[in-house]
Order: structure tokens, then C-alpha cells, then sequence
């Protein structure tokens, strides 16, 4: 995948994992205690993939200007 379209997927699952943690902040918040794993694995990987992602993806665009 190359880094112009490697960075779109990058900002998308990094808002979805964003919008998963004030997801499970809000739940909190109005005294739901037991949430559903898969928002708990949303909001605990989705931003790290999506921030490793989109360091790569700036990276490889800076490699490929630069040769």
C-alpha cells in the first residue's frame, strides 16, 4: 500500500479509536460499568494503529521526495 493512500486509513481508524475512548467515557460517565470487549479493544488499539500507521506513511513519503 502506498504511503497517499497507506495515510487516509491511517486518520480513519485513529478517529474511530478516538471516537471509541469518549465512547467508553460517556458510557462510564452514565453508570454503565460492564461495556462490550470489542469497545474496549476499539478504543485501546485502533489510535495505536492508527498513529504507528500514520508515522510510516509520512516517513515513506518523505523517503520517496527526498531520492
Amino acid at each position: 500500500m502506498t504511503a497517499p493512500k497507506l495515510l487516509p486509513l491511517a486518520v480513519g481508524l485513529f478517529a474511530v479509536g478516538v471516537l471509541a475512548i469518549v465512547a467508553v467515557f460517556v458510557l462510564f460517565a452514565t453508570g454503565h460499568s460492564d461495556l462490550p470487549v470489542w469497545l474496549n479493544v476499539a478504543a485501546t488499539y485502533l489510535p495505536a494503529v492508527g498513529l504507528g500507521l500514520g508515522i510510516v506513511a509520512v516517513v515513506r513519503n518523505a523517503r520517496r521526495k527526498k531520492s
